[in-house]
């Protein structure tokens, strides 16, 4: 069986470092319209968020999953807006 690369991220725009305007954690991120956003974190990012830090570990089968960082979201939504980062033109509205 041969597996087949994954090149989902090869037919857009490619990852934009965004730093969060709150804490200064710096990710990489991705529109591919007004409501769908891939965020990659580094290991330094996760150290700064304020909000990943403040967060209690969760237990369980998720264990230390962290939903989303609200601050970060917002910097993201800003940087969008900016001009920053790009977000396809699919027809929806912005935020």
């Amino acid at each position: 069986m041969t597996v087949r690369p994954d090149e989902r991220l090869l037919d857009g725009e490619p990852m934009r470092p965004v730093r969060c305007r709150t804490c200064g954690a710096g990710v990489q991120a991705r529109k591919a319209s007004w409501h769908q956003t891939s965020v990659q974190w580094s290991a330094e990012a996760m150290a700064a968020c304020l909000e990943r830090r403040a967060a209690a570990p969760v237990s369980g089968p998720n264990g230390g999953c962290f939903a989303a960082c609200e601050a970060l979201r917002a910097s993201i939504v800003q940087a969008a807006l900016d001009g920053e980062l790009p977000v396809p033109d699919d027809g929806e509205d912005g935020p």
